[in-house]
């Protein structure tokens, strides 16, 4: 086996710099655990300690193989270490002191959660939760993610004019079309549209600069103040991973247009949100802005998954808050990063898992072209970022920690990765027959444990003057 890639996060020296962790484990998680944590700049120590699920079990036991390939044939096993990856992020979680709660210790459970609460399984070329297909260009594949009305509007402009009022439709005008220059107009348009590719290299999995000298300053003695302006997936998940670690959260959301994922699934939703303060911001006022920005100077860690020109539009720049804000740690989610022109590109979680490699792999490895998992960029950067803004955090803050679902997706697939397809072939052969003798080829997600409510939307305007003078 090949040894893992470098995992370096780092643009400026690493968050955990002249910290000595140890951590306890044998297997493919603990390794990816040392990884991820060697990667913030901690000298890791190891020591004795229980096995590791193997990375077949766990892609199985999580469900993903429920839910990864065609609805007519049996699930697939990916040859690559996801679920094992997602139980290391919490072993890292765990090596900084942090323990969460029963409920949340296994990385792999979170992966299939929404598949679990909505039923979902796997549909081959068409995403789990069905806005998202795989298509056929004229030489390459597209993921193509029309979860908003608004994308379908916007298709006689993508595709030059050409009428695609349905699927069936938009597959027969993306397949006369060349891949690169579909998806370039799609990303000048604002479509969540990717490339089916694998990356030749793992990319790093976060990117921190640093803004300020991070500080301890007032903090002693209290929880961290988490302010979470995310929405949908992602960062709600890494604000209430933080919550189950006894952070205070409050979730920011538009008076006028708040978290889409309000509108699905209700059990979703309060098992992402529950524990939250919720407050409704008016962000087309001044007085609004104001109030955000009394928000932001009460935190100690900001989680954002809007694209950096929202903010900025609004007069919130990530960097300058850092810098006017020295203990401040902002954790930036995004689909591609905040570096222009990829700043500017949308993803959801099903294409950011497409334009991670994994798609491409299964098929690389003898399956067919399929989708894995349910929006599987989103719960993999939620824990990862929780890990990030707790590492943060500790260091003292100081800083913008940008996490990309492509380049997280596309370091996890990379970890521990075989380069020939045969060696691919051999390994998704070997382990799926260790799913099937463990009894584990037909298991669905878990379904969570029931949360409790979450805060209606604008709960907690009226306690606002409290918390902030807290």
């Amino acid at each position: 086996m090949e040894p893992a890639p470098g995992a370096s996060c780092r643009e400026a020296d690493g968050l955990l710099a002249g910290r000595s962790l140890v951590l306890a484990g044998e297997g493919c998680a603990s390794r990816y655990a040392e990884g991820l944590l060697s990667a913030l700049g901690a000298r890791v120590g190891r020591q004795a300690g229980a096995q590791d699920a193997h990375p077949a079990i766990a892609w199985a036991r999580s469900g993903l193989m429920w839910l990864t390939g065609a609805a007519e044939q049996p699930g697939c096993m990916l040859p690559a270490p996801l679920s094992a990856c997602a139980n290391g992020v919490l072993q890292a979680l765990g090596a900084l002191g942090a323990q969460l709660p029963p409920a949340w210790r296994s990385g792999e459970d979170v992966l299939a959660q929404r598949a679990a609460l909505l039923g979902l399984r796997r549909r081959g070329r068409i995403s789990a939760g069905g806005s998202c297909r795989l298509l056929a260009a004229a030489d390459g594949m597209l993921a193509v993610n029309l979860a908003r009305d608004e994308d379908w509007e916007l298709l006689p402009a993508w595709l030059e004019g050409r009428a695609a009022a349905d699927w069936p439709a938009l597959a027969a005008a993306v397949a006369a079309q060349p891949a690169q220059a579909t998806l370039e107009r799609a990303r000048l348009l604002g479509l969540p549209v990717a490339a089916a590719e694998l990356p030749a290299q793992a990319p790093p999995w976060c990117r921190v600069r640093r803004g300020g000298a991070g500080a301890e300053t007032g903090r002693e003695g209290r929880s961290p103040r988490v302010l979470d302006l995310s929405a949908l997936w992602a960062g709600p998940l890494c604000g209430q991973l933080l919550h189950q670690l006894g952070a205070q959260v409050v979730k920011v959301e538009s008076t006028r247009r708040p978290d889409g994922a309000r509108a699905g699934n209700a059990a979703f939703f309060d098992l992402l949100n529950a524990g939250k303060w919720c407050v409704a911001v008016d962000f087309a006022s001044a007085a609004g802005i104001e109030r955000l920005r009394r928000l932001i100077e009460w935190a100690d860690i900001v989680i954002d998954s809007s694209r950096p020109r929202a903010l900025r539009q609004l007069g919130i720049d990530a960097e300058a808050m850092v810098a006017a804000h020295p203990a401040l740690s902002w954790i930036s989610i995004t689909g591609y990063g905040r570096h222009e022109p990829a700043a500017n590109w949308v993803a959801f979680g099903d294409d950011a898992g497409v334009a991670g490699g994994l798609s491409t792999m299964l098929a690389r490895a003898g399956g067919p072209w399929a989708f894995c998992g349910d929006a599987i960029g989103d719960p993999l950067t939620g824990l990862h970022a929780a890990l990030a803004a707790w590492a943060a955090h500790a260091a003292g803050g100081g800083c913008v920690v940008s996490l990309a679902m492509r380049d997280v997706v596309a370091h996890c697939a990379a970890w521990e990765r075989l380069e020939s397809d045969e060696a691919l072939r051999v390994r998704a052969r070997r382990w799926h027959a260790q799913a099937l003798a463990a009894g584990l080829a037909g298991c669905r997600p878990a379904r969570p444990a029931a949360a409790a409510r979450a805060r209606p939307h604008g709960g907690d305007d009226a306690a606002l003057a409290e918390l902030l003078a807290c």
